[in-house]
């Protein structure tokens, strides 16, 4: 069910737009090919609204917790949430008051509050779904990760070129062998 991450490393892959909803979604060309949705457009906007009705929160804290929650599978850019979170303090879902050096702290309002009420059932079903996939988190953050390392292992030694034929019959019987050992379990 993983399916989109971003870390600090050379994999990362910095999101989507905010109106979009998040990660976990569409099309290829992630590091994870993408087989489904975790957050449907507008689901990434009520769980950040639902984790600040559990208490006031930075941005950052969000994203953190977020990766957390998902098992450290998937995290938000902070060009998806910090544009989220205007959103919201637009709508007057959320006040924003300023902390330590420019850091914003982000609480829910009444109206916020209703507006979760509102979306009881749709906020349920993304924390069931962000809990299945957070308790598989272990095992599939690391596969995930493995075939991160693969595909870029692989981009960089194709990228570098003057491979012999020896050598692309090596990689390509190592990469068979991986896939068959794979079905297998």
């Amino acid at each position: 069910m993983f399916m989109h991450n971003h870390h600090r490393g050379r994999f990362g892959h910095h999101g989507h737009g905010p109106g979009h909803g998040g990660g976990f979604g569409g099309g290829g060309g992630d590091r994870h090919g993408r087989r489904g949705r975790m957050f449907q457009h507008g689901d990434l906007r009520l769980l950040i609204l639902a984790m600040i009705a559990e208490a006031p929160r930075h941005g950052y804290e969000i994203i953190r917790e977020i990766e957390s929650r998902l098992g450290g599978a998937y995290a938000p850019s902070p060009g998806v949430v910090y544009p989220t979170l205007t959103m919201l303090e637009e709508l007057g879902h959320v006040t924003a008051q300023a902390t330590e050096g420019n850091k914003r702290q982000y609480t829910i309002t009444p109206e916020g509050s209703a507006h979760l009420a509102e979306n009881a059932a749709t906020v349920d079903a993304i924390m069931a779904r962000i809990a299945d996939a957070g308790g598989s988190g272990d095992y599939s953050a690391r596969i995930m990760r493995a075939m991160a390392n693969l595909r870029f292992a692989l981009k960089l030694r194709v990228g570098r070129g003057g491979l012999e034929e020896d050598q692309a019959t090596r990689i390509a019987a190592a990469l068979d062998a991986a896939a068959l050992e794979i079905e297998r379990s």
